[in-house]
């Protein structure tokens, strides 16, 4: 399989499906730059350790560079997410239910922020693909279990393991601390949490960037004729071509986002902001090694719930967990119906 950057550019002009393909991933990595990568800079703009615009570009930046260096030393995330469903043997028709994935993506998010209802990118992606996959013959049998299964786990990941870390990160940050002088513990964490949120915007980009890596390659396939992307390895003008969409939709910014994530869940100090960024980094690499999908905005929430827990259970803002449970019970079956019947029609029409 060619995978040229000339190639995809005469294949993107010559396929609709593959350009109607190519323009929603990139729209939705931008608006994953754009909306979820301030959640990674939201602690160390809240405890004022960096001034918003430097913060913003320091986070672009490092979104850039963690789906880029992420996906070319492991992969992991991009390949569950381009095996986690079959599409069939007709590649011209598994373009079409790609094209239609992306599309209900975009409608089921805009409908749930309409509604009211919390929404979580990565999940309506992976709702998305399942639903499409099983409107093509495959039916059911076009769900990788295997695969799929790593889903669940990302969901206990994101949930349990984002608290724990938040919760043990702090307690041994300020068991070590305990006997130091406060005014010069505050002065190394605000250099300390300057960077955790470089490390955690390196880690939104190696987990987001991958997730929507792994669907383009995708399609670049299917143009090409190809029913999978196994034993093909990433090229890296594809990885340069989303790191900078990604890292111009940081550039954007999302005061409110940083306002929400950083101010109304858990009234944080420089400490805790570093804790709770070191704990969803840690998380977030953990899932990355192993190719475990999971919402990078559900990570890095728990991991500031933990550490919120570290001091009490009252200092937490538990409307934030009635979201995320509200994401996961509406995104799932409302994207992948979404999905299902847009399939459908994409398949009547082309």
């Amino acid at each position: 399989m060619d995978v040229t950057f000339a190639n995809f550019c005469q294949q993107v002009f010559s396929s609709p499906a593959l350009l109607v393909t190519t323009a929603l991933t990139l729209g939705v990595i931008f608006v994953n730059g754009w909306t979820d990568a301030p959640n990674a800079i939201a602690t160390c703009i809240t405890t004022r350790c960096m001034k918003p615009r430097h913060a913003i570009a320091m986070s672009a930046v490092f979104n850039f560079l963690g789906v880029l260096i992420m996906t070319k030393i492991n992969a992991s995330v991009a390949s569950t997410i381009s095996n986690m469903v079959d599409f069939g043997s007709d590649t011209s028709t598994a373009l079409v239910a790609l094209s239609a994935a992306l599309f209900s993506i975009v409608v089921y998010s805009t409908a749930a922020s309409f509604f009211g209802i919390p929404t979580s990118e990565s999940h309506s992606l992976i709702a998305g693909l399942t639903g499409a996959a099983i409107a093509t013959e495959q039916g059911l049998g076009a769900v990788n279990g295997s695969e799929w299964i790593k889903v669940i786990y990302g969901l206990v990941l994101s949930l349990i393991l984002g608290f724990a870390l938040g919760y043990v990160v702090c307690r041994l940050v300020v068991a070590i601390c305990r006997r130091m002088d406060r005014r010069k513990t505050n002065t190394v964490f605000t250099y300390a949490e300057v960077a955790g949120a470089a490390a955690m915007s390196f880690m939104h980009g190696a987990q987001d960037g991958q997730k929507f890596i792994g669907v383009l390659f995708l399609g670049v396939a299917f143009a090409h004729g190809e029913t999978s992307v196994s034993g093909v390895l990433i090229p890296v003008w594809l990885m340069v071509l989303c790191s900078i969409v990604m890292g111009t939709g940081t550039s954007v910014g999302g005061e409110k986002i940083i306002r929400s994530v950083g101010m109304d869940m858990v009234k944080l100090e420089k400490y805790q902001g570093f804790s709770a960024d070191t704990a969803a980094s840690l998380c977030l690499l953990l899932s990355s090694v192993f190719g475990i999908p999971v919402s990078t905005t559900h990570t890095k929430t728990t991991a500031i719930m933990g550490v919120g827990a570290s001091r009490r259970l009252s200092a937490i803002n538990f409307s934030v967990v009635k979201d995320m449970m509200l994401t996961w019970v509406f995104t799932f079956p409302g994207c992948g119906l979404i999905s299902f019947v847009m399939t459908k029609i994409f398949m009547a029409i082309f």
